[in-house]
């Protein structure tokens, strides 16, 4: 979320960072709402102040025994205090516009950060691994899970509906394999601290993290109650997370932490839920885009100065996801017109699917700043002892678990239709080396 304050000070390079993410100018409206906002606020004070110096008057009046001036001054500050709800009303509304207009702006992306307009403007920076040279023409995931009678998408549709699936046998225990050998490594190799957070979380978190209120579309929400409303107690409402940056950034929300503390990294592999109420016709078949899939997620809490150092540390761990499982990738940077509202700046790892013949995205890693931190008031108190700062967020996938499994059964498929197991999940499957159909 952006502060006014900075907006006021440097308009020109707020306006500049929009028109770098192909929008218009916004300062002067912004301008307009926090001027009103400013005379609410002033209107209010100006009104307790008179109240309060006509309440002393009252009392000068009696003593002096002027009547007449205390009973004017009694009438005056009655009306004062029945102005005050309307007063108080109006700045109520003049704040909870300007902070409305301020939650739906999107983060200004840091000057190092491609201009363009779409996906086709993004940067490649890095080509890892050599695609697979295959003997025969190799087959997109879901024809490989079918044929091997264990990936089920009718089945699915007949309990969700359409973008599930049902995954069995062999395919169900390498999807968990691939989970538990992410956070092995990135706990073990790379330092974070595994956790294990709620999947329903509340406005505030969701907020916190910006998901709402831009994506409240893409969002699916719940209800706990009777349902028959004979309950006394209120319903509840959740969101269920549409990623687990979302719990995991909103461990620090409304914390203020020492500087000794940072950086601090969490991992965690959830599902996450996502109505993809934009994606409409695309990537309808398979497991490419669902409303709900597997994630190993990674988020890291640092300084200010630490953030940019941390988001190529961030990468470079998604990447070793990758490099171990030997699937080819590129690594791209997002441009300007691609990258995502609380981003600063974006990579992305975009794994080789032999079955399309092309990369498609399988993790993205995002520095953030201090934009959701101001959202969620989280603060650190610097070493020196000055005043406190907001911290900065980073998040990614390390990686999209549902994804790998799509690019292991493509780059591993054979010409028979089985699966060969990647080297590095053997012992996670139980030695086993091959992924044959269900009998």
């Amino acid at each position: 979320m952006h502060d006014i304050k900075f907006i006021r000070d440097n308009a020109e390079a707020f306006d500049n960072g929009r028109r770098r993410r192909n929008l218009a100018p916004l300062s002067e409206s912004l301008f307009a709402l926090d001027d009103e906002r400013r005379a609410a606020i002033a209107a209010l004070q100006a009104a307790q102040e008179r109240r309060n110096a006509a309440s002393k008057e009252i009392g000068l009046a009696m003593r002096e025994k002027d009547a007449a001036r205390a009973e004017a001054l009694k009438a005056e500050v009655a009306k004062l205090k029945e102005d005050f709800p309307q007063l108080e009303q109006k700045e109520r509304e003049a704040s909870a516009a300007l902070d409305k207009a301020l939650s739906e702006i999107p983060n200004t992306p840091l000057e190092q950060v491609p201009e363009g307009k779409d996906e086709h403007d993004n940067v490649e920076v890095l080509l890892w691994g050599e695609p697979r040279k295959f003997d025969f023409t190799p087959k997109e995931h879901f024809d490989i899970g079918e044929g091997l009678k264990l990936m089920d998408f009718e089945s699915a549709a007949k309990l969700s509906g359409a973008r599930f699936v049902v995954n069995k046998g062999g395919i169900a225990r390498l999807e968990r394999a691939l989970a538990q050998f992410m956070l092995d490594l990135h706990t073990g190799a790379h330092g974070y601290t595994e956790v294990a957070p709620p999947l329903l979380v509340r406005d505030d978190a969701m907020f916190g993290t910006a998901q709402l209120p831009k994506f409240r579309d893409d969002q699916f929400s719940v209800t706990a109650g009777r349902g028959d409303g004979q309950s006394e107690e209120p319903a509840s409402e959740y969101w269920l997370v549409p990623t687990a940056e979302v719990p995991l950034t909103n461990l620090v929300r409304e914390s203020i932490l020492d500087e000794s503390q940072l950086p601090l990294r969490f991992t965690a592999g959830t599902y996450c839920f996502r109505a993809e109420a934009g994606a409409a016709g695309r990537d309808t078949r398979g497991m490419i885009r669902q409303h709900q899939f597997y994630k190993v997620e990674l988020v890291s809490i640092t300084t200010p100065e630490q953030s940019l150092e941390e988001h190529e540390r961030m990468t470079g761990c998604a990447e070793k996801v990758l490099q171990l499982l030997e699937l080819p990738y590129r690594k791209v940077t997002l441009c300007t017109g691609d990258m995502g509202f609380a981003s600063q700046k974006t990579y992305d790892l975009e794994v080789w699917l032999p079955g399309q013949g092309k990369y498609r995205e399988i993790s993205s890693c995002s520095v953030c700043g201090d934009f959701q931190a101001r959202r969620m008031n989280a603060r650190f108190r610097p070493a020196e002892g000055k005043a406190t700062r907001f911290v900065h967020t980073l998040n990614g996938s390390g990686v999209a678990v549902g994804r790998a499994l799509v690019a292991v059964l493509e780059n591993y498929q054979e010409a028979d239709g089985s699966v060969t197991v990647p080297t590095v999940l053997r012992p996670y499957m139980g030695g086993l080396e091959r992924i044959a159909a269900a009998r």
